[in-house]
């Protein structure tokens, strides 16, 4: 579990957060949403330790990472994998290359066995087929499997998520989804996903906080969304006409 207690970052004099409380369980997919600017992406990067707040706590199961010595953050973001936006593999490296980098950098375990590691991330993403193949070689969405196989090679207990489906089309991005979401309930992490896609939220959304502006407008789960009476988080969730009518129409049927 992370939490975060009354978090304020700043640049020189703007305020970009302010007073940010959350709290984000094992087991859930917990999406923090809002508009391009609103600050989202700069509490991601406080919370895996990119930017310092100026104020408040950072809970990992209760070890306050704002207020770590180096040495121990370092050992704490050895519990972390990420996925980035643009998947971020080497393309000089294979696909099993590039999922066995994290295990050679920080596991002592032999070469036999990370090799054995990375393929059975790598099977758990249905990818072990391509593991002789380059990231030019593979599709947008195999790209993103293959970023989560290496996410999860050193088996965290906190993943972060920064626009997993960013590039992707429809069903590949649903695709992605169940798939965070499974590895997700199977390995009980800590899952965070910054996000813009609303079919993430209305799909695999079991926490979510909106943020506006620098302040945490709302939070609640996919179910409660419907019913949500902020006015600004609906105009972002509802922004298309189509999830306009899925809102109506699920308020007539009650």
């Amino acid at each position: 579990m992370i939490e975060l207690k009354s978090i304020y970052k700043s640049f020189e004099d703007k305020d970009v957060l302010m007073d940010i409380d959350a709290r984000f369980d094992n087991g859930k997919t917990n999406l923090i949403i809002g508009q391009s600017g609103s600050g989202k992406t700069v509490l991601m990067k406080c919370i895996v330790g990119l930017l310092t707040p100026e104020r408040g706590q950072i809970l990992y199961d209760g070890r306050n990472f704002v207020s770590m010595n180096k040495k121990e953050k370092i050992a704490l973001r050895r519990e972390m994998g990420m996925i980035f936006q643009s998947a971020a593999l080497f393309d000089s490296l294979s696909v099993l290359e590039n999922v066995m980098f994290p295990l050679d950098m920080f596991s002592n375990d032999t070469l036999r066995d990370r090799i054995r590691r990375a393929r059975f991330c790598l099977d758990r993403v249905n990818l072990i087929d391509a593991q002789k193949k380059y990231p030019g070689e593979i599709s947008g969405g195999m790209q993103k499997r293959v970023a989560i196989a290496r996410a999860i090679a050193l088996n965290p207990q906190y993943l972060f998520c920064d626009e997993p489906n960013s590039g992707l089309d429809p069903k590949t991005s649903l695709v992605i989804d169940e798939l965070i979401h499974d590895i997700t309930t199977e390995y009980n992490m800590t899952t965070i996903i910054n996000t813009h896609d609303m079919n993430s939220v209305m799909g695999i959304g079991d926490s979510i906080i909106y943020i506006y502006e620098g302040h945490k407008e709302w939070e609640g789960t996919k179910d409660e969304v419907f019913n949500a009476t902020n006015e600004r988080l609906n105009d972002f969730i509802f922004a298309s006409d189509l999830l306009k009518k899925v809102k109506e129409e699920g308020a007539l049927q009650k």
